[in-house]
C-alpha cells in the first residue's frame, strides 16, 4: 500500500506552543491532528519557548518568507547571578556573581541594546559553522567561534523588576535576534551575569497571540465524533494573511487563469492601482499571485494553485 498522502489544506494556523516541546514536534502533531499533505512553521521556537508558532499548510508555505520577515514580540524573564552555555535555564552554570543590578542601572544599559547592535548568537542555536549546526558542535564539545553579526531592535523595555535577583522584559526584534543572547549581554554588561528562565513570543508580524490556538484545544476538536473538521478548519486562516502591508488587488477568473500560467495580465480602468511595486492578487477571496506592477502591468513572481 502507498503512504498516505494526506488533505490538501491551504491557509494558516497561529499555534501557542506548549513549553518543553521542538517546534518539529508541534508542527508534526499539528500536521497530524490536521491530516494535512503539507505544513511548515515560520519561525523556530526553542523548547524552552512558549507562544506564538505560526504553521503554514499547502500553498501557504510559500508565503513563510514574508511570515518570518516580520517584526518579532517577547515577553521574557531574566535571572541575574548566573551564565549557562546556552543562555537559558536548560543550561549548565558557565559563570556566576554575587552582584544584583538596580533598575536605574538596567534601564540606563538597555539604550546600547536598541536600534542596529551587533550580536553573537548563542553555541547552542540553528547557526550553521561550516556547514554543520552550532548546537550539534556544541554537543559535541568542539571548539568553535560564531561571528557576531547586526540585527535590529525596534523596542526592549522593562516590563516587571520584582525581586532582586530576576526581571521581566519586552522586546520586539528584526529577524535573527536571540533573545538569549540580549540576555547573556545585558548581564555582561551589568556585570552580574545573566540567562532566561522564561520565554514567550507574542507576535510574529501580523500574527498575534490572541489569534493563537493551544495544541489541547486542537486535539480536542479533533476527538469530536460530529464536525470536528469544521471545528479544527475555523481556526485556519487565509493564506493572504502572511502578507500583511501589500497591497492586494482583486481579478476576475480570466485574469487569474492567466497568472496562475505564469503570464502578466494588464491592469485597466479605473480599479487599477496606480502605484508600482509588490501586490498579491485574489479571485473569490482565494489568493491567485504574488508580483510586481510596473507601467499598469502585473508580472507574477509566485503563483499559488488554491482551489477557487
Amino acid at each position: 500500500m502507498g503512504r498516505r498522502k494526506g488533505l490538501p489544506i491551504h491557509g494558516w494556523l497561529i499555534l501557542d506552543k506548549p513549553q518543553f516541546m521542538t517546534s518539529t514536534h508541534v508542527l508534526n502533531k499539528v500536521k497530524r491532528i490536521f491530516n494535512a499533505a503539507k505544513a511548515g512553521h515560520a519561525g523556530t521556537l526553542d523548547p524552552l519557548a512558549t507562544g506564538v508558532l505560526p504553521i503554514a499548510f499547502g500553498e501557504a508555505t510559500k508565503t513563510i518568507p514574508h511570515a518570518v520577515d516580520g517584526a518579532k514580540h517577547y515577553r521574557f524573564k531574566v535571572q541575574w547571578g548566573v551564565e549557562t552555555d546556552t543562555d537559558d535555564s536548560e543550561g549548565k552554570p558557565v559563570h556566576s556573581s554575587d552582584a544584583r543590578p538596580e533598575r536605574t542601572a538596567i534601564e540606563a544599559a538597555l539604550e546600547a541594546f536598541r536600534g542596529e547592535i551587533m550580536q553573537t548568537p548563542p553555541r547552542y542555536s540553528a547557526i550553521k559553522i561550516e556547514g554543520e549546526r552550532a548546537y550539534d558542535l556544541a554537543r559535541e564539545g568542539e571548539d568553535f567561534e560564531i561571528a557576531a553579526r547586526p540585527v535590529t531592535v525596534k523596542r526592549l523595555e522593562i516590563v516587571e523588576c520584582n525581586a532582586k535577583d530576576e526581571c521581566v522584559f519586552e522586546a520586539e526584534c528584526g529577524k535573527g535576534t536571540y533573545v538569549r543572547a540580549l540576555a547573556r549581554d545585558l548581564g555582561r554588561v551589568l556585570g552580574c551575569h545573566g540567562h532566561v528562565t522564561e520565554l514567550r513570543r507574542t507576535g510574529v508580524g501580523s500574527f498575534l497571540e490572541s489569534s493563537a490556538v493551544t495544541l489541547d484545544t486542537l486535539e480536542a476538536a479533533s476527538a469530536k465524533e460530529e464536525n470536528s473538521r469544521e471545528a479544527l478548519m475555523a481556526h485556519v486562516m487565509p493564506v493572504q494573511s502572511a502578507l500583511d502591508g501589500i497591497p492586494a488587488l482583486a481579478i476576475d477568473t480570466s485574469d487569474a487563469s492567466m497568472l496562475r500560467r505564469g503570464k502578466s495580465i494588464i491592469l485597466r480602468g479605473r480599479d487599477a492601482p496606480i502605484h508600482s511595486g509588490m501586490i498579491y492578487a485574489t479571485t473569490r477571496g482565494k489568493l491567485v499571485a504574488l508580483g510586481e506592477v510596473s507601467k499598469g502591468e502585473l508580472r507574477p513572481s509566485r503563483v499559488f494553485n488554491i482551489p477557487l
